[in-house]
């Protein structure tokens, strides 16, 4: 490679260096995370919600409560009713992605067929902070010290920190899920995880969030092993967080206890979601990326609703 004009031998080979890094893994998210996001956008329409734009949406009868200043007395005069002029929403939300971090998602059981579920986790979460950004919404990462952002050039920057993530939080318990007092009253949370091992902490944290009016949305994210427990014979269970691993010499014997013992925790999951007002769907990552992303921008667009891709 020939030196550029006016550069060092060391000051180029630190760019090319550069250069190679950024076009690494997390490029290569992005370049998917844009692909998923651009099959679902096709057929996808603007938000149509009351807030503080300029283009007129529609009238609809004075409530208690209303300001004076909201009633249009020209509609009004045609009746005995008095009407309120809506605008439609133009105002950016904020939205709060979280990925889950911890060891127990960096795993699949055909690592040669399926991603992990730590990557799908985060090329949904890519792919949808891609469709919103698009959209004009301002879209962070929970507990990043970046705010919300809007455009472009946000998507990168939020690859460039899950990246940064990779590097740090290996075996993290899904008990740090992060209570970010930053998130907005009236904001959207999005939660990615496989929340094996949600605790009374979790469940705490996800009703402060709610208790503060954030609308959330919880995504449990398995691998269909995790479901069918297809095991026989002696098999070997290797800990992700740092358990010792379980040498088991008849392992179908314990598929009944473990489907009713995973059915109560999903069960308690989506119940505690329903509580809350929330939404809970289960993502295998044998299943398309597609069908999820568009079912969570419906859920987003729509308020919560229960469901299963």
């Amino acid at each position: 490679m020939a030196a550029l004009p006016g550069r060092s031998g060391s000051a180029v080979a630190s760019l090319r260096q550069g250069a190679e890094r950024l076009a690494g893994p997390l490029p290569a998210l992005q370049v998917a995370a844009e692909r998923v996001a651009a099959t679902v956008a096709q057929g996808l329409h603007g938000r149509r919600r009351t807030g503080q734009g300029e283009a007129f949406w529609q009238f609809r009868p004075y409530e208690t409560g209303d300001r004076l200043q909201q009633i249009d007395w020209r509609q009004s005069a045609k009746g005995d009713r008095l009407y309120v002029r809506e605008q439609e929403w133009e105002a950016a939300q904020s939205l709060w992605l979280w990925s889950d971090p911890s060891g127990s998602m960096d795993w699949s059981s055909q690592a040669r067929r399926l991603p992990t579920k730590k990557q799908r986790a985060e090329l949904l979460a890519m792919a949808l902070a891609c469709l919103l950004l698009k959209a004009g919404e301002r879209v962070a990462l929970l507990d990043s010290p970046r705010p919300p952002a809007t455009g472009r050039s946000a998507l990168a920057r939020l690859c460039l920190e899950l990246e940064a993530r990779h590097n740090t939080a290996g075996g993290t318990p899904i008990a740090d899920l992060p209570h970010d007092p930053r998130v907005p009253r009236h904001a959207r949370l999005v939660l990615l995880g496989d929340f094996l091992n949600a605790d009374d902490e979790v469940y705490d944290r996800l009703r402060r969030y709610a208790e503060n009016g954030v609308q959330g949305h919880l995504v449990q994210v398995l691998d269909p092993a995790e479901l069918a427990f297809p095991y026989q014979g002696r098999v070997r269970f290797r800990g992700l967080e740092g358990e010792p691993s379980w040498l088991v010499n008849r392992s179908e014997s314990l598929r009944e206890d473990y489907l009713q013992t995973l059915e109560i925790r999903r069960g308690r999951l989506a119940e505690a979601a329903r509580a809350l007002g929330w939404s809970y769907t289960l993502h295998v990552t044998e299943h398309p990326a597609e069908g999820q992303l568009l079912q969570l921008h419906q859920l987003l667009a729509n308020g919560p609703r229960m469901g299963s891709r």
